[in-house]
C-alpha cells in the first residue's frame, strides 16, 4: 500500500503519513485508532511500537550521555564495588556509570549530589569526609541496601536500651558468627538493623550509626581491626549514639585518630564512656586495677567474673596503658569476612 493510499483511507494529509513513516512524527493514540480501522491491526499494537521506539531513542541518548559522566564515575571505589558484586565486572566505563546510578538509586550525577549532600550535612564527621565522600557514600549506601534486607520492628527507645544491655552477654558466645546472628536478631526486634560491610579504600571507618527512616536505625560495622574487642566496643559505641542522640547520624573513625574523627566532641566522648561502662562496670574495673595482678590468669578470671570475653578486658587494659599493646593478644578472637 502506498503512502498516498493510506493517507486517503485514513483521511489524513499525505505529509503527515510521510512524517510518521520517516519517524519525524509520533503515532498518537488517535492515529493508532485510525490505523486500526484502515489496516485491521489493533491500536494497541501501534501504540506499543511507538512506545518501544521512543524508549529506544531515549536509551540511545542516555548511553551517549553516560560517556560524559565517566570522569564522575571514576571518583568512586569501583574496584571495591566490583569485588563485592555491587556493580558489574567487565563492562564498559559508561555501563559502570549506569550501574552506579542504579546502586545509589539516582538518575544522574546531579541527582546523586542532591541526594547525598543532605546526608553529608547530617553526619558528625571530619573534614576528610568531604575529600572521600564518594567512597564513604558508597559504603553507607551498601549499609542501607543490606539494612533493607533485614525486617525490623519499629524503633522503640526503651526497648532499645534493654536490648543493648542484653547484648552484652553475647560477647562470650562462640563461635562469634552465631553471636552476630543473635545480635542482629535481637536488635531487629528493637528497630535497629546491624550490618557488617568491609571498608572501602578511602573510608578508614570503624562504624557508623544512621537513620534511613525515622522508624528504623542502622548500625554499620566494618571490622576494621578484625578483633572481637574492637568489634564489640564499636557496636556499643554506636548503640550509645542511638540511645543518647536518636535521629542523629554519626561516622566513627578508629580510636586514636582524633584528627580524622573531627573534634572529639561531646557526643563521641559520651558514646565512648557508654561503651566502656557497659562492657566493664567502672566499680569492678577499678577494683581489678587496685588488686594489681595483671597476669593472664587474672585477666581471664576477671573477664569471667564480669561476664564478658577476655579479649575485651585485654583491649581495655592496653588502651589505658596498664599493659603493653603486644601483651595477651591471643586472648582476642580474630574476625574476618568470608
Amino acid at each position: 500500500m502506498s503512502q498516498a493510499e493510506l493517507a486517503r483511507r485514513m483521511g489524513r494529509p499525505l505529509k503527515t503519513i510521510n512524517e510518521i513513516v520517516k519517524a519525524k512524527a509520533a503515532v498518537t493514540p488517535d492515529t493508532a485508532i485510525q490505523l486500526e480501522r484502515a489496516l485491521g491491526i489493533s491500536a494497541q499494537f501501534w501504540n506499543g511500537l511507538e512506545t518501544n521506539y521512543r524508549a529506544q531513542i531515549a536509551r540511545s541518548k542516555a548511553i551517549s550521555e553516560l560517556e560524559g559522566h565517566i570522569e564522575w564515575g571514576n571518583r568512586f571505589p569501583l574496584r571495591d564495588l566490583r569485588k563485592h558484586g555491587l556493580v558489574r565486572s567487565r563492562v564498559s566505563k559508561s555501563q559502570a556509570v549506569e550501574d552506579l546510578f542504579k546502586f545509589f538509586g539516582v538518575g544522574s550525577p546531579r541527582g546523586w549530589e542532591q541526594q547525598w549532600q543532605r546526608s553529608f550535612a547530617r553526619y558528625r564527621s571530619s573534614p576528610s569526609f568531604e575529600s572521600d565522600r564518594e567512597s564513604l557514600s558508597a559504603w553507607l549506601r551498601w549499609g542501607e541496601v543490606k539494612a533493607d534486607e533485614i525486617e525490623c520492628a519499629r524503633f522503640h527507645h526503651s526497648r532499645w536500651v534493654e536490648t543493648v544491655h542484653a547484648a552484652r552477654t553475647l560477647t562470650t558466645k562462640q563461635p562469634i558468627s552465631l553471636a552476630i546472628t543473635d545480635l542482629q536478631s535481637i536488635c531487629a526486634n528493637a528497630g535497629v538493623a546491624v550490618v557488617l560491610t568491609p571498608e572501602f579504600s578511602g573510608t578508614h571507618l570503624s562504624g557508623a550509626a544512621h537513620w534511613p527512616t525515622r522508624e528504623k536505625a542502622v548500625i554499620q560495622l566494618s571490622l576494621r581491626h578484625k578483633r572481637d574487642d574492637q568489634f564489640w566496643f564499636t557496636f556499643f559505641h554506636e548503640a550509645g549514639h542511638l540511645i543518647e542522640s536518636p535521629g542523629n547520624d554519626y561516622l566513627d573513625f578508629p580510636p586514636g585518630q582524633a584528627g580524622e574523627r573531627g573534634s572529639e566532641d561531646d557526643a563521641e566522648q559520651v558514646a565512648d564512656e557508654f561503651a566502656q561502662r557497659l562492657l566493664i562496670p567502672e566499680r569492678e574495673y577499678q577494683g581489678f586495677l587496685a588488686h594489681g595482678d595483671f597476669s593472664k590468669g587474672a585477666v581471664v578470671g576477671f573477664a569471667e567474673h564480669v561476664g564478658i570475653a577476655p579479649g575485651i578486658v585485654v583491649g581495655r587494659l592496653q588502651h589505658d596503658g596498664v599493659i603493653p599493646w603486644s601483651r595477651f593478644n591471643p586472648l582476642k578472637r580474630t574476625m574476618r569476612f568470608v
